[in-house]
């Protein structure tokens, strides 16, 4: 995996852009959104960190690999949410069907 990636360069800059956009939106992102200025300034950045992982990425670093990581422990943490949630529902049901 390593090595494909870094014999396409073009692909490797877009999935690190990509997980990395995906891991600010869900973990770092406010509620509220911001201008569409500062929107434009904050994706220039992320658009030159991405480049900067890409570099570290082709020094055989793992960077895609820990985003893919972040990333299915995001997902992870959101299904325990969702199953978490059923689970009160469902006992909130049942103690209504009590009373």
């Amino acid at each position: 995996m390593q090595s494909w990636f870094a014999d396409h360069p073009i692909v490797a800059y877009i999935v690190i852009f990509v997980l990395l956009t995906y891991v600010y939106n869900r973990v770092f992102r406010v509620n509220q959104k911001l201008p569409f200025g500062k929107e434009i300034v904050l994706y220039l950045m992320m658009a030159l960190g991405s480049g900067m992982l890409l570099i570290f990425q082709h020094d055989k670093l793992p960077i895609i690999q820990c985003l893919l990581v972040a990333v299915g422990l995001m997902l992870l943490v959101r299904v325990r949410y969702l199953v978490e949630a059923r689970q009160k529902r469902k006992k909130a049901a049942a103690g209504d069907k009590l009373r």
